[in-house]
């Protein structure tokens, strides 16, 4: 109890502490969101087509997400720096496996039928995909969109450790100061915007899987 109290307490006296850093690490993960959900489905589409890509690159990203989180944030320090873009380009990279794995998955399991029958009704093949296969394969994509959102909001906390900010910033600095309410201060704040965006984008999955069970 001693604890929560005090926890209370440091969110009073330096909410506008706290305020910068979720804002920070909202921004964080939203840029790295949006450009995993770009090449990630982009992906997908493209690998959906050609089997043997898709082994190449369900295999590639299958070995970066093997790689310790920690070791590749070092590694792209000495590349690309200290600071925002190393973190975003390593959020990307850990990012990518669950929502290329779902779109390719999502379009791939379509009904063969339902393909022949749009063929059979003179659909191009851009047509065919955005009238029906993807339509058809949201649902599933969106399920990896979801997952990977909660992942990238949870991992971006350690951008700190790189001089990204966000909320690892208080983590790191109750790690280094022996302050343990500033280090659990930092991870709830992390942890209940992981779970306010999971709960979010649920009420949004089921709103999709309505229309799609409708229609």
């Amino acid at each position: 109890m001693a604890i929560l109290k005090e926890i209370l307490l440091l969110f009073m006296e330096r909410t506008q502490f706290f305020l910068d850093l979720l804002i920070q690490h909202i921004v964080l993960s939203a840029i790295s969101i949006a450009i995993i959900t770009v090449i990630g489905i982009s992906l997908g589409v493209l690998m959906s087509g050609n089997k043997a890509l898709a082994n190449i690159i369900l295999a590639v990203t299958n070995f970066f997400y093997t790689i310790p989180s920690i070791a590749l944030f070092g590694f792209l320090v000495a590349i690309t720096g200290i600071g925002a873009k190393s973190a975003i380009i390593a959020l990307v990279i850990y990012g990518l496996l669950p929502i290329i794995r779902n779109t390719y998955v999502g379009l791939i399991e379509i009904d063969p039928q339902i393909i022949d029958a749009a063929v059979g009704m003179g659909s191009t093949d851009l047509q065919l995909m955005r009238r029906v296969r993807f339509p058809l394969a949201l649902p599933v994509i969106f399920a990896g969109f979801r997952n990977m959102v909660v992942m990238t909001i949870a991992l971006a906390g350690i951008a700190s450790f790189i001089g990204a900010g966000g909320l690892g910033v208080a983590i790191w600095r109750g790690i280094t100061t022996n302050y343990p309410a500033m280090t659990v201060a930092g991870s709830l704040l992390v942890a209940l915007l992981a779970i306010a965006a999971d709960f979010i984008l649920g009420l949004l999955e089921k709103r999709i899987g309505g229309i799609y069970h409708e229609n």
